[in-house]
């Protein structure tokens, strides 16, 4: 136990192995119920992307961020156009399509654990050549979490961002919590079976709604981040 303990917090390999703990924490305190990082906080998103996905930025919180799914029309957008090296790297390795820590663990502990495999059998956690080795690391570690994380897909295509199963949102209605007008994206809440749901709303005509009104969810975006919605009128 002690020469493990030994390889692990190796000078190789210790920074890898405290982010892995630094993750296993994250996702204990992210189980956990009653814990919830609902920080607001106001992000200027600054992606290449199409306008039309009419992303302005606007009120989104930790839990947002960390469970973000980054879908393929965020990173291709609709005009037909060439994709940028790191465009593809995130396609092909599922950091598109899944919650980015979700693939993002993976990742790591993928690199982790090869890293700290290869550096035991060749005893060269203290030397600079296991350095290399833990750089070299970071590809095949790439490769093992697409292989990982493929059959995850079709699952998460079926889960809300908050691991439940999906609400059909379509012609509930529900009260502005911000005033949304144009391509102006806003947040809107809902009620279902007594439970409060916060969902992003965007204007269906671009007409203005003002906050606090009431309103009518008619679609959802292609991309499904957000809704389309009208003014309800008793």
């Amino acid at each position: 136990m002690n020469e493990l303990f030994k390889i692990i917090f190796s000078q190789v390999n210790i920074v890898l192995t405290i982010l892995l703990i630094l993750l296993v924490i994250y996702w204990i305190l992210t189980m956990i119920s009653g814990i919830d990082f609902d920080y607001d906080v106001d992000i200027d998103i600054d992606v290449d992307i199409d306008a039309d996905a009419g992303i302005e930025g606007g009120n989104m919180d930790f839990q947002d961020v960390s469970n973000a799914e980054i879908s393929e029309e965020h990173v291709i957008g609709k005009r037909k156009r060439s994709l940028k090296w790191w465009q593809i790297i995130l396609i092909y390795f599922n950091f598109v399509g899944l919650p980015f820590m979700f693939t993002f663990t993976c990742w790591v502990f993928s690199w982790w654990f090869i890293t700290v495999l290869t550096t035991s059998i060749t005893h060269t956690y203290q030397s600079s050549f296991g350095f290399l080795i833990m750089l070299i690391a970071f590809v095949p570690a790439l490769i093992l979490t697409k292989i990982i994380t493929t059959p995850f897909k079709n699952f998460f295509k079926h889960l809300n961002k908050d691991g439940d199963k999906e609400i059909d949102y379509l012609g509930r209605r529900g009260v502005m919590l911000s005033t949304v007008s144009g391509t102006k994206m806003g947040n809107a809440e809902i009620m279902i079976d007594g439970n409060p749901y916060n969902i992003y709303v965007k204007s269906l005509d671009g007409a203005t709604i003002a906050y606090h009104q009431e309103i009518l969810i008619i679609n959802q975006s292609n991309d499904r981040n957000y809704f389309l919605v009208q003014a309800y009128n008793n």
